[in-house]
């Protein structure tokens, strides 16, 4: 693989790092959470739906531009070649898939695919604690007040 590739991937992985340690320290555009009467705070989902997304199309990016040199990616056991769009789209299943859930094994990765899916699914497993930690952190802060 070029290069090229392995600098975009890199700076891939460098915004993805950054953009989780931020919302995990409190980030620059420090937002005021407060727990309200009502149970249900829109802004909090759409931060956490904002930030499941990054991380989504992060990786998908990242298999994307692994699988452009060799495939990375195994549908239903079989190794096959596929168009880009395919590539890009199948890409994006399997980040999504990985993250959320536990994965369904239709697609499933080989070579270094592995380990990046195995941080992916840490990731997605530690994502919601952090979430959570961090709204109980704001709460204090603001009972503190």
């Amino acid at each position: 693989m070029g290069l090229f590739l392995w600098i975009i991937i890199i700076g891939i992985c460098i915004i993805l790092l950054a953009s989780l340690v931020d919302f995990i320290r409190g980030g620059r555009l420090r937002v005021n959470i407060q727990m309200r009467e009502s149970r249900f705070s829109a802004e909090i989902f759409y931060t956490l739906l904002v930030i499941y997304l990054i991380v989504i199309l992060g990786f998908g990016l990242i298999y994307f531009i692994l699988s452009i040199n060799n495939i990375l990616l195994v549908e239903n056991g079989e190794l096959r070649k596929v168009s880009v769009i395919g590539s890009i789209s199948h890409s994006l299943y399997f980040s999504g898939v990985t993250l959320l859930t536990i994965g369904y094994g239709d697609i499933t990765p080989i070579g270094v695919g592995r380990f990046i899916a195995l941080v992916q699914a840490i990731i997605g497993y530690i994502l919601p604690t952090a979430f959570v930690l961090r709204l109980v952190q704001s709460n204090q802060e603001n009972r503190d007040e």
